[in-house]
C-alpha cells in the first residue's frame, strides 16, 4: 500500500517537533527540514497552525494508546501503573511535543485563527479511555469521570509546571503526593 502523502507529512512534522521544538519555526523552513514545500503544507494542513494542530492531535492520540496498552496485570498495584504513565509522560522525548501543547491551547482559548478546533475533544477525548481504566482497576461506575476530569487536571498542570522549569524530580515529587494521596483512596 502507498502511504498517505499528507500522513507521510505529519509523521515528519512529528519527529521535527519532538527534535527541535517550533520556537520561531516557519512554515517554509519546516518544509525544507522534513523535505518538501512550503505549498504542500498549505495543500494538506491548511496553515502553519492547522498543521502544528494536527502535530497536537496525533501526539495526544499516541499517549491516549500508551495509556490504553498500560499492563493491568492482576499483580500490579493500580499506583505503579499510574507512576509507570507519569515516567512516560515526562521523558524528555515528549519534552517539545508538550510545549507545543501548552502553546497552542493558550492560542486556541484566545480564538486564533487556524488553532480553536484543537479545543474540540480536548477533554472529552481523555475522559472516556481514562474512565475505561479506572473501571478495570476497580474505581465505582459513578465515580469514573469525575475522577478521571480530576487525574487529567493535575497531569495536565504537572506538565505545564515541568515545561515551564524543567523541573522533573519536583513535578515527581508532587504527582507521588497526589497518587499517594487523593488516587490511593479512590484506586486501592
Amino acid at each position: 500500500m502507498v502511504p498517505d502523502p499528507k500522513r507521510k507529512l505529519l509523521e515528519a512534522a512529528i519527529d521535527h517537533v519532538a527534535r527541535n521544538g517550533v520556537g520561531d519555526l516557519s512554515l517554509r523552513t519546516l518544509a525544507t527540514a522534513i523535505g518538501t514545500s512550503h505549498r504542500m503544507l498549505i495543500y494538506h494542513f491548511g496553515s502553519k497552525e492547522g498543521l502544528l494542530v494536527e502535530v497536537v492531535r496525533e501526539v495526544e492520540a499516541r499517549q491516549r494508546a500508551v495509556l490504553a496498552g498500560l499492563d493491568l496485570g492482576a499483580d500490579r498495584p493500580p499506583l505503579e501503573i499510574a507512576r509507570e504513565f507519569w515516567r512516560h509522560l515526562t521523558g524528555e522525548a515528549l519534552r517539545h511535543n508538550e510545549r507545543l501543547f501548552f502553546e497552542l491551547y493558550g492560542q486556541a482559548l484566545q480564538g486564533r485563527p487556524g488553532t480553536t478546533t484543537m479545543l474540540d475533544g480536548i477533554i472529552d477525548d481523555w475522559l472516556a479511555p481514562m474512565a475505561e481504566l479506572l473501571g478495570r482497576l476497580g474505581v465505582d461506575e459513578a465515580d469514573r469521570e469525575s475522577h478521571a476530569r480530576l487525574g487529567l487536571a493535575v497531569t495536565r498542570g504537572l506538565l505545564l509546571d515541568l515545561v515551564t522549569t524543567g523541573d522533573v524530580a519536583g513535578v515527581t515529587a508532587a504527582m507521588d503526593r497526589f497518587l499517594d494521596g487523593y488516587a490511593r483512596e479512590a484506586l486501592t
